[in-house]
């Protein structure tokens, strides 16, 4: 029976080397989750040589080049973490859109509930119009607030008793969340992975592997009323032994 392939198939990547150029001594395989669609596409330039006549007296391959992409659904913090290559900490950030309070006629100060590992302020609207208030250094009209460390938000005194929405970002120390910093490391630093691309149909697998890979390419995407979908480039080379991948199939 012929070979078929059906489906998006599954997809996993594996760390072989840090950014630093170590090599990862017990690598933690990472699956796409929830994959969509898997790509992987195999091309080259060849050279003609003409003479007199119209068509080329020989044709010969110049450079190749494999490619892959992939869309996937479960995001995680691994898969991610492929293109930029950083170490990751035990933690996330988190963000409030519209935490409800109301201005005390003294001091005039709202403290929001993260206001302990608040770290960003995003902004205040009156909860009756939805119009924005205007952050200034000292409030000194109706409609300015301004914002201190640990979430101290102090409003003018002609705003008492109004009702507001607050909306900021702050940290959350716990696991399972994971935080990567992006840094802007020098040009030439990689991180590389084996990538696995499998398909079954009726007990007969389909497998490419790409034994060095570098991704050159991650987004994501919102939409309304629709799921976020990573898109994750990369582009595979031969590894330290000569060798770019295996193609593997069930049929002759």
């Amino acid at each position: 029976m012929p070979q078929y392939g059906f489906g998006s198939g599954s997809l996993w990547a594996v760390p072989t080397y840090t950014l630093a150029g170590v090599a990862e001594t017990i690598p933690n395989p990472v699956p796409f989750g929830g994959l969509q669609e898997g790509h992987v596409e195999f091309s080259g330039n060849v050279k003609e040589l003409y003479g007199q006549y119209a068509f080329p007296l020989i044709t010969l391959p110049g450079h190749r080049k494999v490619t892959g992409k992939s869309k996937f659904g479960q995001i995680s913090a691994r898969a991610v973490n492929l293109f930029f290559g950083e170490t990751a900490a035990t933690g996330e950030v988190k963000t409030v859109n519209g935490e409800a309070g109301t201005v005390p006629t003294t001091p005039f100060k709202i403290t929001v509930l993260n206001g302990a590992t608040w770290t960003t302020d995003l902004g205040v609207t009156f909860a009756l119009t939805g119009l924005p208030l205007k952050r200034v250094v000292t409030p000194a009209a109706t409609g300015e607030y301004s914002v201190a460390a640990g979430g101290v938000y102090t409003f003018d005194t002609s705003d008492a008793t109004k009702d507001m929405k607050l909306s900021y970002a702050y940290t959350a120390a716990a696991a399972p969340g994971q935080l990567i910093t992006i840094n802007n490391n020098l040009l030439g630093l990689a991180n590389f992975f084996k990538v696995v691309l499998n398909t079954i149909v009726q007990g007969r697998h389909m497998t490419i592997t790409l034994n060095k890979c570098i991704s050159n390419k991650l987004t994501l995407g919102t939409k309304t009323e629709d799921y976020v979908i990573p898109e994750f480039d990369f582009a595979a080379m031969a590894d330290d032994g000569g060798v770019v991948g295996t193609f593997s199939l069930y049929s002759a």
